[in-house]
């Protein structure tokens, strides 16, 4: 079974691999701190610096259907100024029932990812499963047919 590395350039395979590297840790830390993170999104200039990105919601706990809605929405308003783009939200995985951090991870090139997560929450402490990766639908770069 081909993997998404042959599809796509050295640059997007770094660039996704970026992606990820700065996406999960924050997930991770709000997890360990607040026991839970709203959603939120990383990107890359084109010039390849990498941000946060927040989406400004109107109510103080808004639903997360909507934060991701807003995220994918602005950056796709973006998407002619950066390279790649993650968007990070907290899941629970309907194979296992288990919560996890979801990163989906998209590139220019037309790479596309969901990057599960397990984890689970005992006493103040969360301890992690193990990282895996799918293909998804893209959201920001929609295919073009």
């Amino acid at each position: 079974m081909p993997s998404w590395r042959d599809s796509v350039s050295a640059e997007a395979q770094a660039d996704m691999d970026a992606m990820l590297e700065a996406a999960l840790p924050f997930a991770q830390q709000m997890l360990a701190k607040h026991g839970e993170f709203a959603p939120y999104a990383v990107s890359m200039s084109t010039a390849g610096k990498i941000g946060m990105v927040a989406a400004k919601a109107e109510t103080e706990h808004p639903v997360s259907a909507d934060v991701l809605a807003m995220l994918y929405e602005g950056l796709r308003g973006q998407s002619g100024d950066i390279r790649a783009a993650a968007v990070a939200c907290d899941v629970k995985l309907r194979s296992t029932g288990e919560d996890a951090i979801q990163v989906q991870i998209e590139h220019k090139e037309g790479a596309v990812l969901a990057v599960v997560l397990p984890y689970k929450k005992r006493r103040g402490n969360v301890t992690y499963g193990d990282l895996a990766a799918m293909p998804a639908e893209p959201r920001i770069w929609q295919q073009k047919s």
